[in-house]
């Protein structure tokens, strides 16, 4: 009789360990896309986020860099600004609540984290602000899970003649006027 309680005991252990997992496991591949509210637009490619609080009050902010974009700088005028307006346009619309996706490198070598965020109705606003013509594709391996999309999206602006691709558009690239206007 006493075997019979221990094996019982044994496989009921099992049971519950097999069912645990089945449970976690899901949980583990949620954990890659979470919901932040924003906090903040700093420019067109840099936002923000509420990461972690306690009854409301804001514990940690994080700043994200969004992936495969470069939006001009904001003394790059008009566009600068323009690109910014556009960022918080768009997040605005959904809230200020964004969904965040990570690629292979979480963070780049300012500590920022690099991010794709997907606005409420499953937009990728990385992608919109290529497609609106308010930022260039800007691809970083290994973080390139949406480089054809964004590519395509390029392709879309600038048959459109969209915001920098347009009449009066942008002179130089972001990348480029950086280079000729390093930060002191």
């Amino acid at each position: 009789m006493l075997k019979y309680y221990v094996k019982h005991f044994y496989y009921t252990r099992i049971l519950i360990i097999i069912i645990s997992l089945f449970l976690i496991i899901p949980l583990a591949g949620a954990a890659e896309r979470k919901t932040y509210l924003v906090t903040a637009v700093h420019d067109g490619d840099t936002v923000s986020i509420k990461a972690k609080s306690f009854i409301g009050i804001p514990l940690k902010i994080e700043r994200i860099r969004l992936i495969g974009i470069d939006a001009p700088e904001l003394k790059q005028e008009p566009w600068g600004r323009r690109a910014k307006r556009h960022l918080k346009k768009l997040i605005s619309e959904s809230n200020w609540v964004v969904t965040v996706e990570f690629d292979v490198e979480q963070r780049d070598k300012y500590g920022r984290l690099l991010c794709y965020l997907w606005d409420k109705n499953g937009r990728l606003i990385n992608e919109r602000m290529i497609e609106d013509g308010y930022s260039v594709l800007y691809t970083m391996p290994p973080n390139v899970k949406y480089a054809e999309r964004f590519t395509a999206a390029q392709k879309k602006a600038q048959s459109k003649n969209a915001g920098i691709w347009g009449k009066g558009g942008l002179k130089k690239s972001p990348e480029e006027w950086r280079k000729e206007h390093p930060k002191k």
